[in-house]
């Protein structure tokens, strides 16, 4: 061992204080790069970012130059009798900027995994961007900052070559350990270098080390948690065993909205917005009746509701929720997220990850509120859609269908004028979708704002919403009550949105008379013929079959093929004359299992009729379905 043991101190002293600059600098840079979209972006990294790939050498002569006496900084630390170089500050300088490039990238890194759906949701819940970040942010990029720091520090620990062309090697004053062991080779001195050697590489391996075990005791307590939540799941009411009584169905929670609006609720939606691929255009409005977006994947329902919350902004336009404008191009009005009272639950539910259940809907809380105030509304939120004994659990400890209903009461707790789903059921399985729409609608019947919901399932849309907008291609092609849609659709997209499966080109023949073209038969209607239409459709369970060969709109049909599902049976029949191929059929119809057993054994040709009350007549759609 080396009687002088200024090294070590001389190292620690240095490497601590580059780390402390480093920790809260990298963080601050790569936050504000997360978010930096300017053009002058590759420019600012690769200045970040040089001091990593530079040779040491050249990063301390470019720091001589600019803390040297006729340098910029030097020239400004003079009059107060300041010097930098061949100084502990200098050695401490040095290893700040070669270690920064490592702390920024890993910090960046860390904010970059971060789930944007989970910082877009709190924004919608009133949050600042101040508490966005100290509150998910900065807790969920932790472990890569805690990792990024263990790397900033070992770097700034065997910093070598910038800290000797700044600080220089001075025994006692600048000398670090990797001079030490520099020197001491030089000087033929082996049993020293082995022992400055092996201290750089004990510390260094000792801060990795400590952080992996820190992280591995985070993972072994939520392991623990899964665990334990296994065992007991048994005493509370799991999704699938969800019962909704009647005295909940009469008497649900009334859920105040925080803005006192005391008119109806309405809202009031005229906007534009270019997209790759097609421009979305649309104008609506809503009231407290749900209304249900019906339409295609793609078709621009989520970027309606992203615009109203304000995670994305309309290229033209205009959103008016309760007489207050939330946006309005021409104006210039653009009120921030956390200003819309709009409550806005995803499609991935986008729960924060360490916060626990109670503490997921304290977040969207009014501000202000007493801690038994908070307590007494979560755990009245969490009754509200049968989540009792929850609150202390995590995300990651609770089934699909219980982080939707979280997410739900988390919503509602901010009081929001506009509740926004965005296929809440999506990620669902057939039975528990079934459970939870059921609790959804005594839900939506509670609440008293607008409701808006998505959804490509066009059985979950009308049993839901009374009235609905379906749209294709970024436009409303049709919009108004449920009824009036699936009964009249207005194109061969809508009808085929609503379930239709059978369709044909047709043209006019008489005042109440139709040519069915594909299908090849002439049709007689109820109603007088309308000049304006290119296709006649009916749905596969209004296909009937019949006896009486005089009825109006009977034909003969072959059975090409069948399909089952658990109660039906659809037919897939051919007009006229039997088929030659599986593929060559005209209409499907769909029966009872109990009718098919009449019919299977029949012998063909049979004889269906098409109801011509049931005849559907309508534009071809515009866009590409």
């Amino acid at each position: 061992m080396p009687q002088d043991l200024s090294p070590l101190w001389i190292s620690l002293k240095t490497s601590l204080l580059a780390t402390f600059i480093t920790f809260f600098a990298g963080i601050a840079a790569a936050y504000w790069m997360l978010g930096y979209r300017g053009k002058a972006r590759s420019v600012i990294e690769s200045i970040f970012i040089s001091p990593l790939i530079l040779p040491p050498t050249v990063v301390g002569f470019v720091l001589l130059v600019f803390f040297g006496k006729n340098g910029p900084l030097g020239k400004l630390m003079e009059p107060l009798n300041l010097t930098i170089v061949f100084t502990w500050y200098g050695a401490a300088i040095a290893a700040t900027v070669v270690a920064f490039p490592l702390m920024y990238k890993t910090s960046l890194g860390a904010f970059e995994q971060i789930d944007q759906n989970l910082l877009q949701v709190a924004r919608t819940l009133g949050a600042k961007e101040s508490t966005i970040f100290w509150r998910i942010s900065l807790p969920l990029a932790l472990p890569g900052i805690l990792a990024g720091t263990t790397l900033a520090m070992a770097r700034a620990l065997g910093e070598f070559g910038a800290t000797l062309m700044l600080a220089g090697n001075i025994p006692g004053q600048t000398q670090t350990i990797p001079m030490a062991i520099y020197f001491a080779v030089e000087a033929g001195a082996m049993e020293e270098a082995w022992f400055w050697a092996i201290v750089i590489v004990g510390i260094s391996l000792f801060a990795i080390i400590a952080v992996n075990l820190w992280q591995e005791s985070k993972h072994g307590h939520r392991n623990q948690a899964k665990q334990q939540s296994r065992f007991t799941t048994g005493q509370i009411t799991a999704p699938w065993e969800l019962t909704i009584n009647s005295s909940t169905a009469r008497e649900p929670q009334k859920f105040a909205l925080g803005s006192k609006f005391l008119g109806t609720p309405q809202l009031s939606v005229d906007i534009e917005k270019v997209l790759t691929g097609f421009d979305l255009k649309v104008s609506f409005c809503a009231d407290e009746k749900p209304l249900g977006l019906l339409g295609s994947s793609g078709a621009g329902k989520s970027m309606i509701l992203r615009c109203i919350a304000g995670i994305e902004t309309p290229t033209s336009g205009r959103i008016v929720l309760n007489g207050r404008v939330l946006f309005d191009s021409q104006q210039g009005i653009n009120l921030p997220s956390r200003e819309r009272r709009v409550g806005f639950l995803v499609q991935n539910y986008a729960l924060f990850p360490h916060m626990s259940v109670a503490e997921n809907i304290a977040f969207s809380l009014p501000k202000g509120l007493s801690k038994s105030a908070i307590k007494q509304q979560v755990q009245a939120h969490l009754a509200q859609v049968q989540l009792e004994g929850l609150g202390d659990r995590y995300p990651h400890q609770l089934s699909g269908g219980q982080q939707q209903r979280v997410a739900l009461a988390r919503a509602l707790a901010s009081q929001p004028e506009v509740l926004l789903l965005d296929e809440p059921f999506s990620a669902l399985d057939t039975h528990l979708r079934s459970q939870l729409e059921q609790q959804m609608m005594v839900t939506l019947a509670s609440y008293q704002g607008v409701t808006l919901f998505v959804t490509h399932n066009m059985e979950e849309a009308y049993r839901i919403c009374p009235n609905l907008l379906v749209m294709e291609q970024g436009r409303a092609v049709q919009y108004g009550c449920k009824h009036d849609i699936f009964e009249k659709p207005s194109t061969v997209g809508v009808a085929k949105l609503t379930g239709c499966k059978n369709f044909s080109a047709a043209v006019k023949k008489g005042d109440r008379q139709i040519k069915a073209v594909d299908w090849d038969c002439t049709l007689q209607l109820v109603e007088p013929t309308p000049e304006c239409f290119s296709h006649v459709g009916i749905r596969a369970h209004h296909i009937t079959f019949t006896t009486d060969l005089n009825r109006e709109n009977t034909f003969k049909c072959w059975l090409v093929r069948v399909s089952e599902t658990p109660h039906r049976m659809t037919l897939f029949l051919k007009l006229h004359s039997p088929s030659t191929t599986l593929h060559d059929y005209h209409l499907q119809a769909e029966v009872f299992k109990e009718k098919w057993m009449t019919l299977k054994d029949k012998p063909l040709p049979w004889y269906l009729h098409l109801d011509p009350l049931r005849l559907m007549l309508m534009q071809q759609s515009d866009y590409p379905y």
